[in-house]
């Protein structure tokens, strides 16, 4: 059994999903994906006993194209991330009802698939292909079952498909010249190639553009908030939780590698493009009155800190953008959960119309809070693990790219309970607030467990993660 297997099982239950009808649509989905999920901790054990859970077969022949799937700790920590989120997701929205729910359930499951594969690919045109594939079901998913004006939420979605679509196709030119220069599309011929420092520098931001909209860094995240605010929350947690991971994982693993000196050269510019997310985005939330609008700019704060690591080119940096990514992946899915299960039972994301929820939901209030305090990076959860590491490698390049990344945590702190404060306290809202269902909880526990577990003991991860990113390293500094 290697990886092909995961691929296949998910690409067999979102054809399953759309025959099974809107009945059983959510059901058999989320079996699907708790199977996945199951299927990938298999995969870790094997990948852990030593056994190559890898896949390489010819493709097409002219040009040279493998299918060729990489297993190293990297790709298996993005896979388990993708895997372990996607049912929570599914089961997420079984509070809601969705028109023609068996192609909804469908759309996220083959989201699900291309996504993994976009983490496994190590082959160009394969990843490429992945890559592309993840954003034909997130476009329908917001377009059809966003909310919010129609005409508005056509504009945000199209323009959030011509972005992503223009940068890939940037990134597209710059893998046909290394297939030029190398006769293959394989990840490892790809890193033994020698590349002038003007070739390193095109293929660098040919690159960079794809990454930097798919994030989003700075000054190409103006997509961002419209699509997060627009789409249905699932679809949002599937942008948010894994989607952009997409973008900062591929930094890692294809563009620092191949264009290693331009990585070097253009370092402080791109550290601070990433910081400069950072500021902004946590003070444009300060000002924000719709909860889940809120919500997106505090993960552009977040993922600009996790850029700013990766651009270290640091063993601390990489190490730490790939924790923070995983924590980020948790904590914003659950975030953006509670704020759907607030506007379910008051119909508003209008901070100023909510409050009082606490005196009657007391369970769902303490995990809220845990979760709130999770994205600020409270010591003992898996946040301050990843946020900690990224800001250490930040003042090995520079001590002011610390003190100023370090603002998303002052300011985080300052507007995420201020948030808290007016949404869940203050005087008794007139409008009965139920407490937690059964599934609701299952989801929060879920992620709060996780979040709490990895805060006090992150050995696990980081010794899944920390050999392939000395291997990354070691091609970065050829």
């Amino acid at each position: 059994m290697d990886v092909t297997t995961l691929l296949i099982l998910l690409l067999i239950g979102a054809v399953a999903t759309l025959v099974s009808g809107d009945k059983l649509a959510s059901k058999v989905a989320l079996l699907f994906s708790l199977v996945a999920f199951g299927l990938s901790i298999n995969l870790l054990l094997r990948f852990n006993q030593g056994t190559d859970i890898g896949f390489v077969s010819n493709w097409i022949a002219n040009p040279k194209v493998a299918l060729a799937l990489k297993a190293d700790g990297l790709s298996m920590a993005m896979v388990l991330l993708t895997t372990a989120l996607t049912p929570l997701i599914i089961l997420s929205s079984f509070g809601n009802s969705f028109n023609n729910s068996k192609n909804f359930y469908a759309l996220v499951l083959f989201m699900a698939f291309a996504m993994v594969g976009t983490f496994l690919a190590a082959d160009g045109l394969l990843y490429y292909i992945f890559w592309e594939l993840a954003l034909i079901p997130i476009y329908f998913i917001a377009l059809i079952w966003g909310n919010g004006d129609v005409e508005e939420r056509k504009k945000a979605v199209v323009k959030f498909f011509i972005y992503t679509l223009a940068g890939s196709l940037f990134m597209l030119v710059g893998f046909a010249y290394l297939y030029s220069k190398a006769g293959s599309f394989l990840l490892e011929d790809l890193y033994k190639l020698e590349l002038s420092d003007q070739e390193q520098f095109w293929i660098f931001f040919a690159f960079f553009l794809a990454y930097a909209i798919k994030i989003p860094i700075i000054p190409f995240h103006t997509w961002q908030a419209k699509v997060y605010q627009k789409a249905p929350t699932v679809g949002t947690m599937l942008l948010s939780g894994i989607m952009l991971k997409m973008g900062l994982y591929s930094v890692i693993r294809w563009q620092l590698p191949i264009a290693p000196d331009a990585a070097k050269e253009y370092m402080p510019i791109l550290i601070g493009l990433s910081i400069a997310g950072v500021i902004y985005g946590s003070v444009v939330a300060l000002r924000q009155k719709d909860l889940k609008k809120l919500l997106a700019y505090s993960s552009l704060a977040h993922v600009g800190l996790i850029a700013a690591g990766c651009y270290t080119l640091t063993a601390d940096g990489l190490n730490g953008a790939v924790y923070q990514m995983i924590a980020h992946g948790f904590v914003i899915v659950g975030l953006f959960f509670a704020a759907e299960v607030i506007f379910r039972r008051l119909e508003t994301r209008k901070i100023d119309e909510l409050g009082g929820i606490r005196s009657q939901a007391s369970g769902f209030t303490s995990m809220f809070m845990i979760l709130v305090l999770a994205s600020v990076a409270l010591p003992g959860t898996y946040n301050f693990v990843g946020e900690f590491t990224v800001l250490y490698s930040l003042s090995q390049v520079n001590i002011w790219f610390a003190l100023i990344g370090g603002t998303t945590i002052i300011l985080g702190a300052y507007y995420m309970l201020k948030m808290f404060q007016n949404v869940m306290l203050g005087e008794t809202n007139t409008k009965v607030f139920k407490d937690v269902t059964v599934n609701e909880a299952i989801v929060f526990v879920a992620i709060i467990g996780f979040l709490l577990f990895f805060g006090l003991y992150p050995k696990p991860i980081n010794d899944l993660v920390n050999p392939a990113i000395k291997e990354i390293l070691a091609v970065i500094n050829r």
